[in-house]
């Protein structure tokens, strides 16, 4: 290799490095909170071995004991936020080395969103910090903060913190500016999730439900094309709900070749129907549906293709082929 392709090469390396600092300190400050002081706040931290939160809503926690196996009688792992608490019990798992490990799966739940019967500590919307507090074998209790683990730098095809499916909040791993483990709470934004559709050869059949949106009673669906309007009529059980998509009105007022959205409506308020409770970076990459030709009971034959745009929003393609009665 000649110098100044040396060169170069080095210099490409040193630019990689600089910019995968630059990503991983930025974020870091996205997932940093200001510290929040609680009553018992912990003078000690344990390091773990392993934290996250898998498919929006499932905490895992693995971290070493502060004592040795025979020292511990149980511990718990705590979420507190100004006056409120929540606890759930640890496993204790003896190591060949004589050494404990604390671990915990539990799903987090959100306060309001979740079902009243579901399992698991329920959060309100805000930043937990996180604890835990072990008792020996003589019930003496120690408290003991959790260090956050480094910061997750990745833009692979799914989310780091992804919705929850069945609430639509966020449970988010922080970090507070002193380094300890804290969880974000979001609230679910109003929404409506497209849980599926049936693509036939004479119709398509949209399934969802709403998320967050009060009572579906004041709820409509329509399809939208410019100033193009057609209402639709959906059918609800509690909050799910189901259409045909109106493909012959929409052909009378296509005119050819047309784009469609297809949205709930509430008032004046439109909201998108798609997917989004999914830790899918890239939908419209994923989701892929196939084309189809469609008689509609009208008349109309249709190419149709019913899917997701990049942002993940249902939309029905629809292009006239004919208009011609069948027999």
């Amino acid at each position: 290799m000649s110098e100044t392709l040396l060169s170069h090469a080095v210099g490409a390396v040193k630019q990689a490095r600089r910019t995968a600092g630059l990503i991983r300190r930025r974020v870091e400050r996205i997932n940093t909170v200001p510290a929040l002081g609680s009553p018992g706040r912990a003078r000690t931290t344990l390091r773990p071995v392993h934290l996250s939160v898998l498919g929006g809503r499932t905490f895992n926690l693995a971290v070493p004991s502060p004592r040795r196996a025979g020292e511990l009688a149980g511990a718990l792992l705590v979420f507190e936020r100004r006056d409120q608490r929540q606890a759930v019990p640890m496993e204790l798992e003896p190591q060949p080395n004589g050494t404990v490990l604390l671990t915990v799966t539990a799903p987090l739940r959100h306060a309001r969103y979740d079902a009243k019967d579901a399992s698991g500590p329920r959060l309100t919307d805000g930043v937990w910090r996180l604890a835990i507090e072990a008792t020996d074998a003589k019930g003496r209790k120690a408290r003991f903060a959790l260090t956050a683990p480094p910061a997750h730098v990745g833009d692979g095809p799914t989310l780091s913190s992804p919705p929850n499916d069945s609430s639509g909040a966020t449970f988010r791993p922080m970090r507070s500016v002193d380094g300890q483990s804290m969880i974000k709470v979001t609230p679910p934004r109003t929404g409506a999730e497209l849980t599926g559709f049936d693509l036939r050869w004479d119709r398509i059949s949209v399934h969802g439900r709403l998320i967050a949106a009060g009572s579906p009673a004041d709820f409509t669906a329509e399809a939208v094309r410019g100033s193009a309007v057609v209402s639709i009529r959906p059918q609800f059980d509690g909050d799910r709900f189901a259409f045909d998509v109106p493909l012959d009105a929409m052909a009378a007022r296509g005119r050819g070749k047309g784009v469609w959205d297809i949205q709930m409506r509430s008032g004046r308020n439109r909201i998108r129907i798609g997917r989004r409770l999914t830790d899918v970076r890239h939908p419209k990459k994923v989701f892929r549906t196939p084309f189809r030709t469609i008689a509609t009971e009208g008349g109309a034959l249709l190419r149709v293709h019913a899917h997701l745009s990049a942002a993940g929003n249902l939309t029905v393609s629809s292009t006239v082929i004919s208009t011609k009665e069948i027999a």
